[in-house]
């Protein structure tokens, strides 16, 4: 199916995504049933109200993963001018839910992921299950995967047209790291090249490092309520940015 000669992908996957952050969900799904026992036990009503709030926090957490995601990206993806046939990176690619569908846009080119592969960041991470990802949407031969810190990427300079990253580098310790990994993504755009990076904090310091290194076009906005983590107070935004054409 095709709109303006681009592909149209349906957000629906055939993968096996997992859930982001599964200790984080955990950990609430248990303060909620602490919080009900206590209710229970006290007879008061009034403390249904942190059982409530609780529920909702999990309930925007378990739809920004299981689903809101990828609606957004299929929205942001869609409206990009790919001609197929580029080099797309995603940092912390994790099981492939960003990654599967930007190759799902290519017909020559190349989307590459990158990831350490932690657990803690989504569950039942690793390179094997993006792999199986990456043959259920079809898309395996357009697909490359490294293990690599996204602070020390092994690419040579100005390698990518797209660069991505979802939820990925909030999880880099100190400001230094994630300035390092905004440093190495401007360095292996090309001329031109576009960056979008959606994350739940830190995204005034991205806009920031983008200012001081000389990309252009930069904007930063809220993605809305289908990628709530925990509910209004924790909205995801999106910083976008290009990096300027080489004087000739």
């Amino acid at each position: 199916m095709l709109l303006q000669g681009r592909k149209i992908v349906n957000p629906r996957r055939r993968g096996s995504y997992g859930i982001d952050a599964p200790y984080w969900a955990a950990f609430a799904l248990v303060l909620t049933a602490i919080n009900i026992v206590n209710a229970i036990i006290a007879c008061k009503t009034f403390m249904i109200v942190p059982v409530a709030l609780m529920l909702g926090v999990v309930g925007f957490g378990l739809h920004t993963t299981l689903r809101g995601k990828f609606e957004v990206w299929a929205d942001l993806l869609g409206k990009l001018p790919l001609r197929g046939d580029e080099r797309i990176l995603d940092l912390g690619c994790g099981r492939g839910a960003v990654l599967l569908m930007a190759a799902q846009r290519l017909t020559t080119g190349t989307a590459v992921g990158v990831d350490v592969w932690r657990g803690g960041d989504q569950s039942g991470n690793s390179v094997d299950a993006t792999k199986r990802n990456a043959v259920a949407e079809g898309v395996a031969g357009r697909v490359e995967l490294h293990t690599a810190d996204m602070r020390e990427l092994p690419f040579e300079n100005k390698s990518f047209d797209l660069i991505v990253a979802n939820f990925a580098i909030h999880n880099i310790s100190g400001r230094a790291g994630r300035y390092k990994a905004i440093d190495e993504a401007v360095r292996v755009l090309r001329p031109g090249g576009r960056i979008m990076i959606a994350d739940m904090r830190g995204t005034r310091q991205y806009q920031k490092r983008l200012v001081e290194l000389g990309m252009t076009e930069i904007s930063r906005r809220s993605l809305g309520w289908r990628v709530w983590c925990g509910g209004p107070w924790a909205a995801t935004r999106l910083v976008t940015a290009t990096k300027p054409q080489e004087n000739t």
